[in-house]
């Protein structure tokens, strides 16, 4: 059924009649794991309902012969899924908020964001460099499997010596790859993965974040849904974490405002630090160049006062404002602003000290590539059925 599956999961015994809401998911193990996680929060809430969960592929799960930023597509983890939400065919999908773009398919909205897992990279040594407390210790020339522009920047940057090499699949095959060969000295792995598929021995070093950020939405966990669907919104409500969210909204304005993606090297690390009266929010912000070799890092807060929360927490859904694709009706608008706006001036900011052009460049390198390696891609397919390439012809022809 066009790579669709549907299987039925009951998190109730109760035998009367359920409301039926339908779930959009990717197939991976991971993906299934995070789609369940979110069911059984919305489950101890909602009872009476019943959730099927429908499973498809994205064009970033079957691409798998070239890193993400080479396939020179957007939406790679969602499109599929965003149309299946558009047509009707789900209530609403789960994502890892990292996957989704900052500006969404018009008519869809975020209308929640789990409480968030740890955001942070981890190094995962191959057996061999087991004792290994440090990616300093690895030889000269060690290779490190990313297929990650944002981790590729930071750690060329940090580890000069050490080489970097593509390598793309779910988890357990990258995984698969660096413990069954020696193509990989160490993986860059996020840790909320590895801790959601129950692999924290997998982990040997946790890396800290105010020294290599992580992704914009790396931990958490984000549930699309469409805009106008008042009873989805408020049925969302009650799994929305507001110290997930004011960091998030705020990571995604940085982005946007960057029009950046997978695409370019960004990264972040917020922290959202809680008063008796008011939380101050922090966003600390990096772009990079390909090679690591040049970067604007800056830091900016913003104090959010808790006067102005707003006492109902379940409010009817009327033409909901959005704050970075983020719809939280329950949390203050106010804070959910100032977060966005905090964002957008540290873009401003970065672009300002010499970010623009550093993701100029940045951009223009990559689509160079990837038109080299389409036509290489060409070429070698012509080759395999026999038909010389259209520069081979034009070459021979001039020898003649």
């Amino acid at each position: 059924m066009n790579g669709t599956d549907h299987c039925v999961i009951d998190h109730s015994k109760m035998t009367t009649e359920k409301r039926v809401i339908k779930v959009g998911s990717r197939k991976s193990q991971l993906a299934l794991i995070q789609t369940n996680n979110v069911i059984n929060q919305l489950n101890k809430i909602h009872k009476h309902v019943k959730f099927e969960v429908v499973t498809m592929s994205t064009t970033g799960d079957n691409i798998l012969d070239r890193a993400l930023s080479k396939i020179g597509e957007k939406n790679l983890f969602t499109r599929e899924l965003e149309e299946a939400l558009l047509d009707g065919r789900v209530d609403f999908v789960v994502h890892s908020l990292k996957d989704l773009p900052t500006v969404l398919p018009s008519g869809l909205a975020i209308g929640a964001i789990c409480k968030r897992d740890d955001p942070r990279d981890a190094v995962v040594f191959h057996p061999k460099h087991c004792k290994l407390q440090s990616l300093e210790q690895l030889p000269d020339g060690s290779t490190l499997g990313t297929s990650s522009l944002r981790r590729g920047a930071q750690l060329r940057r940090l580890h000069p010596k050490l080489n970097l090499k593509d390598v793309r699949g779910n988890l357990n095959t990258r995984l698969r790859k660096l413990t069954e060969s020696d193509d990989y000295d160490a993986l860059i792995l996020a840790v909320a993965g590895l801790e959601r598929m129950d692999w924290h021995d997998k982990i040997s070093l946790p890396l800290d974040p105010s020294e290599f950020m992580y992704a914009v939405g790396q931990g958490a966990m984000a549930v699309e849904c469409r805009s106008n669907d008042d009873k989805i919104l408020s049925f969302l409500t009650e799994i929305h974490d507001y110290d997930t969210i004011l960091p998030c909204v705020a990571e995604r304005a940085f982005l946007k405002t960057l029009e950046g993606g997978c695409s370019v090297p960004v990264s972040v690390y917020a922290k959202l630090i809680k008063g008796n009266f008011e939380d101050k929010l922090t966003l600390k912000g990096g772009v990079y160049s390909i090679d690591g070799s040049r970067c604007v890092v800056e830091t900016k807060s913003v104090d959010i006062n808790m006067d102005d929360m707003p006492q109902n927490k379940s409010p009817k859904y009327d033409g909901p404002p959005m704050y970075s694709a983020v719809v939280a009706k329950h949390v203050s608008q106010q804070a959910l602003q100032a977060a966005e706006n905090l964002g957008t001036a540290l873009a401003k900011h970065v672009i300002a000290e010499g970010a623009g052009k550093i993701l100029a460049e940045a951009k223009q390198q990559l689509a160079t590539e990837i038109i080299k390696d389409n036509e290489k891609r060409m070429k070698d397919a012509a080759e395999k059925n026999g038909v010389k390439s259209v520069s081979e012809e034009t070459r021979n022809s001039v020898a003649v």
